[in-house]
């Protein structure tokens, strides 16, 4: 059995770890610079565990609810003043609204969880799970999408939850609360994925990035207010870190999607797990066990495994 016509299985975990740009962006030919796409997104994954690390931190005195709401409500802020420069006020009605509200909401919901759980656990365990995102849009893409997915990228979807079971390990008392939010965002990531498929081309990335940062800002403002703490100044000064480099995070990756191709910066999102595992280190102390690599290594090699099979079948 073959492959045929195969989208992108996902780029980017960050801000949940997550960040994301639209799969299927292509590069200019005019400014294609496979080495500058791969610098650029390297970077963003090398920033995006400091959000993660703050969100920690902050989480012993703050509701998750809080955090959230800092990180799309500092973003919206960074992010408003440069989309209206760049495209005006009228640029923001986007032309499928519905989807746009359902897509931003599966991002609010993967940012919630992904928070919940690096409260309870270490930042590189959850950013692990976390990485079950291209297994699940793999997965969903045949009934969401209408994609057919042959049977070695069905078998990498296996080896990669298989992975995931690995780092859980069930009925050895490992698997916890913790661990099944980190499951659920790398779920609702993916969905978020799929939905940005669907609305490929329908507004330029920078739009569909503020429509993302304003509808998580405008929830989350009303749904902060039973837990709202007011925050010393120290407090919101790295509460609005969190929004800014979340904005910083995807600015680095929208530019590397200028200079290559999606399917070839792929593989390069796994770098994030490094840098998550020495901020994890140094600030908090925690450092995967020999179990959690093992099953660090599973997924990491079927993402990278998807991801060739991709780049392999628009090449042939």
């Amino acid at each position: 059995m073959t492959e045929h016509d195969e989208a992108p299985a996902g780029i980017g975990m960050g801000e949940t770890g997550a960040i994301a740009a639209p799969p299927n962006r292509a590069p200019s030919p005019a400014v294609e610079n496979h080495l500058a796409g791969i610098l650029l997104i390297v970077a963003a994954m090398m920033v995006v565990p400091f959000m993660d690390a703050l969100a920690k931190y902050l989480s012993d005195r703050y509701a998750v609810s809080q955090l959230t709401w800092a990180r799309f409500f500092f973003h919206f802020m960074i992010l408003a003043p440069i989309v209206l420069y760049r495209h005006g006020a009228a640029a923001l009605r986007p032309a499928q609204p519905v989807l746009q509200l359902v897509r931003s909401g599966f991002t609010l919901l993967a940012t919630l969880l992904f928070f919940a759980a690096i409260a309870r656990m270490p930042i590189a365990d959850a950013l692990a799970l976390l990485f079950v995102s291209p297994m699940v849009v793999t997965a969903l893409s045949p009934v969401m999408l209408g994609e057919r997915v042959g049977v070695r990228r069905w078998a990498a979807v296996v080896a990669g939850f298989a992975g995931a079971l690995i780092i859980l390990r069930p009925g050895f008392g490992v698997a916890q609360l913790a661990s099944f939010l980190a499951i659920g965002a790398g779920c609702s990531f993916a969905l978020y994925t799929l939905l940005t498929r669907k609305l490929a081309g329908s507004a330029p990335p920078l739009i569909t990035l503020a429509y993302t940062a304003v509808t998580g800002a405008v929830l989350m403002s009303v749904a902060v207010i039973p837990d709202w703490i007011t925050p010393p100044p120290m407090d919101l000064l790295m509460m609005a870190g969190i929004g800014a480099i979340a904005a910083g995070g995807h600015f680095l990756l929208i530019r590397a999607f200028d200079y290559a191709p999606a399917s070839l910066l792929a593989p390069y999102t796994y770098s994030e797990i490094v840098m998550a595992t020495a901020v994890g280190w140094f600030i908090f102390s925690d450092f995967p066990d020999g179990w959690t690599w093992t099953g660090i290594a599973v997924i990491v090699a079927s993402g990278i495994y998807i991801s060739w099979r991709e780049r392999r079948t628009k090449t042939t």
